[in-house]
């Protein structure tokens, strides 16, 4: 299988980063092919709901976007990963879901999964978070959540490697397909 995980944290190995590794190596490790894309490096315009991509299925602005949604195209699982951001996703996750309006209908059958990190501590933290996640999921035809993996309690960089998220990012993607 393909994997695409979409790390949308602004932090340079932060801990979102540190679960998606996690995840990705699992993956690998079990004889799949995994990608990181990391948003922050990226560049991609807000979409401008100038509908110009109604017909064609291309947007008309070029930027990082195009790649990205050839990426996830040709994924068979998708992973979100953001960091809670005022209980919602980051602002970058965000601009790439809107984005897919270009042709969101061709991501049917994906598998998603779910990475989230906060440094509050409490699970309703992230609930919100989720939500936004769903969301997307839920316009994509036949597409499926698979599993969440929660970071909460994290503020510090490197928290991540004494929580047990860190394992369960691993162990997840270590048995994709299982």
């Amino acid at each position: 299988m393909k994997v695409v995980i979409i790390n949308s944290s602004p932090r340079v190995n932060g801990n979102s980063h540190m679960l998606c590794r996690q995840f990705a190596k699992g993956a690998i490790e079990s004889g799949h092919e995994a990608e990181i894309i990391s948003l922050r490096e990226k560049e991609i315009a807000p979409c401008k709901a100038c509908y110009g991509c109604s017909r064609s299925h291309v947007c008309v602005q070029k930027d990082d976007m195009e790649e990205i949604f050839h990426d996830l195209q040709q994924a068979d699982v998708i992973v979100l990963a953001s960091p809670v951001y005022f209980y919602s996703i980051s602002g970058p996750l965000k601009i790439m879901i809107d984005r897919c309006l270009v042709d969101h209908k061709i991501l049917k059958n994906k598998k998603f999964y779910f990475i989230v990190t906060a440094a509050d501590p409490r699970r309703e933290a992230i609930e919100a978070t989720l939500e936004s996640m769903r969301g997307f999921v839920k316009c994509l035809p036949e597409a499926t959540e698979e599993k969440v993996i929660c970071g909460a309690g994290m503020w510090d960089a490197g928290d991540v490697y004494r929580h047990r998220a860190y394992e369960i990012a691993y162990e997840t993607g270590k048995r994709l397909g299982i």
